[in-house]
């Protein structure tokens, strides 16, 4: 009887075990079948609405008392606008750049919300480097709150992972304004490059700190403005060792509770439990949009201070040569540079964008805020086919910027 049950027991057990493995294997070759099938023409929508299904993550909890947007009757979008030399019809530009989420708020009024494809207003949309100006609003609270001195000091004061790295001296400021002169290629279209080495640590597991620790030096920092999402993956280890905690917990307590998230939003975690903060956040697409407002309003949002005014300034306003919108020797892309918020002209407008052409952009002036999450298959094939995605977008946001739409300012 006692071998009987031994034989039960053992069996029962393998089959646990091998359910197990097999669940960990589909993980694990779904991770990787996500992340190798990036930037290759591969439809995405599917994956970018449920990346958190797929990989680890942590939660940012929706805010007990959720700001809400007032709502007004929709409007019309334009039916065209103009890119470059040619006229782009809205529906095509909507359904060929796999558009998933459109929101329009202007004067804080939800003026336009409409979803296609796997996109919808409870959907949790993987933000990619959109990610990076939540970051950098948690900086800027970081040093009001006294936990970080001032932008100047060297990363490696608090990081002290990074010595001896290319970030060994480096000051916070150049790293915020991707300038920190560390030797970087963030092609999409090559499978080698340091961008895509970086992402496959999702994949096959690792660490972002050890990954962030093998770079080195190849620029002066503060002279060169080149791109790079290990600068910003930096500033996450930053906000970690000066706050003592997650990033998920800092951002949880003084950015996603305070703008009254509406919904969880979620970060996608190395093998190490640290967050991917250059490309990880999965949130909705009104959740964006209040990142948008607190910018639009000065760092306010519902009524209270969220971020300090001063940094909101300073984020948006390129403040040396290499950092200047157009044609620049200094710069490896012609839209300026802020504190991790781009900005396209010197219209004062700027915008927090993201591969696959996510937009956060906001246009202070017509007190406007567009969101545009979309799956643009068409992304990373090649640098200029990804590059003039992101102006046409431009495009036709000021298209929308120059609409008559009713202001009743709401703060």
């Amino acid at each position: 009887m006692k071998t009987l049950f031994l034989i039960k027991f053992c069996l029962v057990g393998s089959i646990i075990t091998t359910l197990f493995v097999a669940c960990s294997t589909h993980n694990s070759d779904e991770r990787f079948l996500f992340i190798t099938s990036l930037f290759t023409g591969v439809e995405q929508s599917e994956n970018l609405s449920r990346a958190h299904h797929i990989f680890p993550t942590s939660t940012l909890t929706a805010a007990d008392d959720p700001y809400v947007f007032d709502l007004t009757d929709q409007i019309d979008l334009p039916v065209e606008f103009r890119f470059r030399d040619k006229v782009v019809n809205v529906e095509d530009f909507i359904r060929r750049t796999d558009t998933a989420a459109l929101l329009i708020l202007k004067d804080g009024i939800l003026h336009y919300e409409n979803y296609w494809l796997t996109g919808g207003k409870d959907v949790q949309w993987m933000s990619m480097s959109v990610a990076k100006s939540y970051i950098s609003a948690l900086v800027g609270v970081a040093i009001d709150q006294g936990h970080i001195g001032n932008i100047f000091e060297p990363v490696t004061q608090y990081v002290s992972q990074l010595k001896d790295s290319a970030y060994d001296g480096v000051s916070i400021k150049d790293v915020l304004q991707m300038s920190s002169g560390a030797r970087w290629s963030e092609d999409y279209s090559d499978a080698d490059s340091d961008v895509m080495r970086s992402a496959r640590i999702l994949a096959v597991g690792g660490s972002l700190d050890q990954f962030s620790a093998s770079l080195t030096n190849e620029f002066q920092p503060g002279t060169f403005n080149r791109y790079n999402s290990t600068d910003t993956q930096v500033l996450g280890m930053l906000l970690r060792e000066a706050t003592g905690v997650s990033v998920t917990q800092y951002m949880q307590e003084v950015l996603w509770d305070p703008i009254g998230a509406e919904n969880n939003a979620y970060w996608l975690l190395d093998s190490e439990d640290m967050e991917l903060v250059y490309a990880g956040l999965n949130a909705t697409a009104r959740d964006y949009a209040k990142l948008g407002e607190v910018f639009r309003l000065e760092g306010r949002i519902n009524g209270r201070q969220i971020v300090p005014s001063k940094w909101v300034e300073a984020s948006i306003t390129p403040d040396a040569p290499h950092l200047m919108p157009g044609k620049n020797p200094l710069s490896d892309f012609p839209l300026g540079y802020g504190y991790q918020w781009w900005v396209p002209d010197e219209s004062g407008d700027f915008m927090a964008i993201g591969v696959y052409n996510q937009f956060i952009y906001v246009s202070p002036k017509n007190n406007l805020v567009i969101v545009k999450l979309s799956a643009n298959n068409a992304y990373g094939i090649s640098e200029e086919i990804s590059a003039n995605s992101e102006f046409e977008a431009i495009s036709f946001f000021k298209a929308i910027a120059g609409l008559s739409i009713g202001s009743n300012d709401s703060r």
